[in-house]
């Protein structure tokens, strides 16, 4: 198995980011080079996160093979009886025979040489994307400007704070380094240097979500066994995202406007109008279409003093499209998102009190059920899991959680104590490394830095700040949160894998025992080079978390937020009771309206089935009478080519296919949804209503089939 675990890890962690990316993005919409980014991304960070405990692994063997090789080098004690009963002569014996225990190779085992070569690569290529491809990507997806110059000097220009930020703190340390009388600059210490100023930004960073994470993560969870409550919380960010809704679709139309404007005084001979196209490609396609209706052909414009806009305020008009169509994408997908959760919990409150013990929705599912939904997950298992089962598997979840941020609170404040071991995750590991039990070693370890990635990342999609950006399944993330999170993704995960490491007592610069160093570590460089980093930012600076865990317990900063007039929930708050209020009033007028949908898809269905076959048969009967008295009467002015000419249809089979077309339509459905509430479609007098009104050539009146 030498290599081969390492092999089949990178594999399958492909695939995995793979899986990911198709389920959150959208292969066949966003651009190439968005999705490769985004899967680049992804692809580094979750190997750092699955080989690193192989890494651990194979270093405690590689310490255990140095163990056994010093006793044999060290001088052999006497055994003769001597009156120096010291305490070197008492231990030593006792510790030979511990070291002695032969040393067993892990499965996972990776030879010599392989791993720095491997940590190398991965982590400079994802320090590459994440501090200048991915944000220079990002920026200029979002530029309004024309040419590939105009969007790279835009790009440049937003991502200097980025740039500044990283180049003060390395800047800083190199002039520390300059000064210093007893190091020298190198390659070495530049490599060092730039390392250290990438992983202080990510650990300063990391600690002000980790702190908020591990207290949210275990509460969202007891929080979300408490249906009642979750259902009144879901109602107070309806409202609030209705709100934001609202102000989006608004944003949308004034810039909407705008672009009719613009596009209605430069016409197609005008030079800049291949900016105006541009920007329309931008639009959502019903604008499109209500502005192309409204454009004429040609209009010379060199023969009327109109003011034209210059190409700066299309850039910028260019740049208010993207944003204004991002931000309605966003809000709309956010919201339906929270409609299915809010109309599901209600599902889940009717029924804990049916004494069928059948799970029933309001609105079953489109999609044909599969054979787990069939045979598995039927509705009497589903009701026993949402009514009785699922709350207390979140207690006890939420609970398991509590006791691991206990631990990493813990760990994080004591991790620098070697003798004795304070941190209880070095307390396991080394318990586990004396019996050699490397798979326990590595589930340990991954579980460990899989939960505080969770609660890193997750903080990030769920603190108001960063609401910008989100992570949606069944292909609706768009291109910049899926931007965002790679970026995220490359610059926090080395960072919180070195402080994984530090709270085990494998990182040698933090723990000072001269020990087998992992090759992750080696390639971070001898933080003995940044003393005081070493010495003091990243074993202080940990602690804290304890007074952020404490702050978030209390909700200070919901409380502050809400006192600054950023509406929170907060349950004893009379704003936040009119929020839940009008929250649950939307859901149900939602709800009004998915059920008016619903039942107009039924009639129009029974319809179908009642009148369909007769419908066909007479479709049938006319088309063929119809073609026995074409072909008669061609028969009988076959003779005369000129009257044939005159009197004849051309085209006539189209015009039947029209007909035939128009006898298979649906009849009207007098809804209140049968017509359309997009203001443009009503201005121009479409309605959808329209589409389903029979014109078959019969003349019987329009109201006597209702």
């Amino acid at each position: 198995m030498s290599g081969a675990a390492l092999g089949i890890e990178i594999v399958v962690v492909f695939f995995l980011a793979l899986f990911l990316l198709h389920r959150y993005g959208d292969f066949k919409k966003q651009q190439r080079m968005v999705l490769f980014g985004t899967l680049l991304a992804w692809y580094l960070c979750f190997l750092i996160v699955f080989i690193l405990p192989l890494d651990v692994s194979t270093t405690i063997y590689k310490q255990c093979k140095i163990d056994h090789e010093e006793p044999a080098s060290a001088p052999t004690l006497s055994p003769s009886p001597s009156n120096h009963t010291t305490a070197n002569t008492t231990v030593t014996p006792s510790k030979r025979s511990v070291i002695l225990k032969p040393c067993y190779k892990p499965w996972s085992y990776i030879p010599d040489g392989i791993m720095p070569v491997f940590w190398r690569v991965v982590y400079w290529t994802s320090q590459c994307l994440t501090w200048l491809l991915l944000p220079f990507m990002q920026s200029y997806a979002r530029s309004g400007g024309f040419s590939i110059t105009g969007k790279i000097k835009t790009a440049l220009i937003e991502n200097a704070i980025y740039y500044g930020t990283y180049l003060l703190i390395f800047g800083s340390l190199l002039i520390y380094v300059a000064v210093h009388p007893e190091w020298h600059l190198s390659w070495y210490e530049l490599q060092t240097i730039g390392i250290t100023a990438a992983n202080t930004w990510g650990l300063f960073l990391l600690v002000l979500l980790l702190g908020y994470g591990l207290v949210e993560i275990p509460r969202s969870y007891w929080n979300a066994s408490r249906h009642g409550h979750l259902l009144i919380k879901t109602y107070f960010k309806a409202s609030k995202l209705m709100t934001e809704k609202a102000d989006a679709e608004e944003n949308l139309e004034d810039v909407m406007e705008e672009v009719r404007k613009v596009s209605e005084s430069i016409k197609y001979n005008h030079p800049l109008r291949k900016y105006i196209d541009t920007i329309l490609r931008k639009c959502p396609v019903d604008y499109q279409e209500k502005m192309g209706r409204n454009m004429d052909d040609y209009e010379d414009f060199d023969d009327k003093q109109n003011t034209y806009p210059s190409e700066k305020s299309l850039v910028k008009l260019h740049k208010q499209v993207i944003y204004a169509v991002q931000r309605h994408n966003r809000t709309r997908v956010q919201w339906q998102i929270l409609l299915q959760q809010a109309i599901h919990l209600e599902d889940v409150a009717k029924n804990e009190t049916s004494s069928t013990h059948q799970f029933v929705h309001s609105f079953p599912s489109s999609e044909p059920t599969g054979w787990f939904s069939r045979y598995v997950y039927t509705p009497t298992a589903e009701w026993y899991w949402e009514c009785l089962l699922k709350r207390w598997f979140y207690r006890l979840l939420s609970v398991v959680l509590t006791l691991f941020s206990v631990a990493v609170v813990w760990s994080e404040c004591t991790f620098f104590s070697t003798r004795p071991v304070l941190s209880l995750f070095a307390v396991f590991i080394q318990l586990a490394e004396r019996e050699y039990n490397y798979l326990y070693i590595e589930m340990a370890c991954f579980i460990t830095i899989f939960f505080l990635c969770t609660c890193v990342y997750s903080t990030v999609f769920r603190i108001r700040v960063f609401n910008y950006y989100y992570l949606a399944s069944h292909h609706q993330t768009d291109a910049y949160s899926l931007q965002f999170s790679g970026m995220l993704f490359c610059r926090l995960t080395p960072p919180l894998c070195l402080n994984f490491l530090g709270l085990i007592h494998m990182d040698s610069a933090i723990s000072h025992q001269q020990k087998e160093q992992t090759a992750y570590t080696s390639i971070m460089g001898s933080m003995r080079v940044l003393s005081f980093i070493a010495n003091g930012f990243y074993i202080y600076y940990p602690m804290l978390i304890v007074i952020l865990c404490i702050a978030t317990y209390f909700s200070l900063g919901t409380r502050c937020l809400n006192l600054l007039g950023f509406q929170q929930f907060v349950g004893d708050s009379e704003m936040t009771s009119d929020l839940i209020d009008e929250g649950k009033e939307l859901i149900r007028r939602e709800k009004r309206k998915r059920q008016r949908i619903e039942d107009g898809e039924n009639r129009r269905r029974e319809w179908k089935e009642r009148y369909g076959n007769q419908r066909d048969d007479y479709t049938a009967r006319n088309r063929s009478s119809h073609e026995m008295k074409e072909t008669s009467y061609s028969d009988t002015v076959a003779p005369s080519n000129n009257r044939q000419a005159k009197y004849s249809r051309s085209g006539s089979r189209p015009e039947r296919d029209c007909i035939e077309l128009l006898q298979d339509a649906e009849p009207l459905d007098f809804n209140a949804d049968s017509l359309t509430d997009d203001p443009l479609e009503s201005e121009s007098g479409r309605h959808a209503g329209g589409r389903y009104l029979s014109m078959s050539s019969s003349r019987s009146r329009i109201f006597d089939d209702v």
